[in-house]
């Protein structure tokens, strides 16, 4: 298969119809390491908006636990990706996801914007760092796929096409991004997480590299000393060296999930998706009452 067969063969299929099929062969023939890089952006980005971020700091799993709760929301997310929406697995991960959910006073509309950046991110990544860009049959796919997902979530009012879904985060961005301490506390603790994953003498070294790709919106909330020239155009360029380097590549002849990343690192001996994420205790670290969602909750 040469470069851009791939391409031709998801061009041949109906981004309205086929868009699991789509997104699969993007996320993980295509583009399986930038998608990664991407989503953990997208998840970065929702710490920013603070009735996020201090739940998130209030819980403790990402500053006590941040391992754990990467792996889960990865695997989780995965299920959906590799087995459907209608298959065990996918039912059981969306399951998993309402109910953790649940469990927190989430309003709809930041449930809402987390599912934009799914959609927005990956495509503004791969616009700056990917070996190609996005074609708009792949991203109309995107946008059906989390209209898909946000349905199973309950979520209402979700956007329909990628500009949309674009909009909508922009628009989300400018009205709420503030500091918040206990965002910062979470932010801080992702870099830490990222830095873990490699030396400890690298840990500096990818702190700085890891600021250095985030844009001035999310440096100015999280109160970050802007990272010099210097560091942002060496973070930068060796990304796009990479997508020459990979433009030059055979294309992938098997498919990688987000279960096979190396970053994956709390389940050596495997896992079942129902015993993913958490299962939090009424009154016990920032666990309200279990909610009920009415018009929100989706059948299960």
């Amino acid at each position: 298969m040469k470069r851009f067969e791939r391409l031709k063969e998801i061009q041949r299929l109906d981004p309205e119809r086929d868009f699991l099929e789509i997104y699969r062969l993007t996320v993980t023939y295509e583009f399986p390491w930038d998608i990664t890089r991407a989503l953990e952006l997208a998840l970065y980005r929702t710490y920013a908006v603070p009735s996020i971020g201090r739940l998130l700091a209030e819980t403790g799993e990402l500053t006590e636990r941040p391992q754990k709760r990467y792996d889960d929301t990865a695997l989780l997310l995965d299920a959906v990706v590799e087995h459907g929406f209608d298959s065990e697995e996918g039912r059981t991960a969306v399951r998993r996801i309402n109910r953790m959910h649940r469990s927190y006073d989430i309003s709809n509309d930041d449930m809402r914007y987390v599912l934009c950046t799914f959609v927005v991110t990956p495509k503004r990544w791969l616009d700056l760092y990917g070996w190609r860009r996005l074609s708009s049959h792949e991203l109309r796919a995107f946008a059906a796929y989390y209209r898909m997902l946000g349905a199973r979530m309950g979520i209402q009012d979700v956007p329909q096409t990628f500009e949309d879904f674009e909009r909508t985060l922009d628009a989300y961005e400018e009205e709420h991004f503030a500091w918040d301490e206990g965002a910062r506390s979470v932010s801080d603790a992702t870099l830490g997480l990222m830095g873990s994953w490699y030396p400890r003498p690298l840990a500096p070294v990818v702190r700085k590299a890891s600021l250095a790709l985030l844009d001035d919106s999310l440096l100015r909330t999280f109160r970050y000393e802007p990272p010099g020239p210097v560091a942002r155009g060496l973070t930068r360029g060796a990304l796009r060296l990479r997508a020459r380097a990979v433009r030059l590549l055979p294309p992938r002849s098997t498919p990688h999930y987000a279960r096979q990343n190396p970053e994956i690192k709390g389940y050596p001996q495997g896992y079942v998706v129902s015993g993913l994420g958490t299962f939090p205790t009424p009154g016990v670290r920032g666990c309200p009452v279990p909610h009920g969602r009415t018009a929100e909750t989706p059948a299960e």
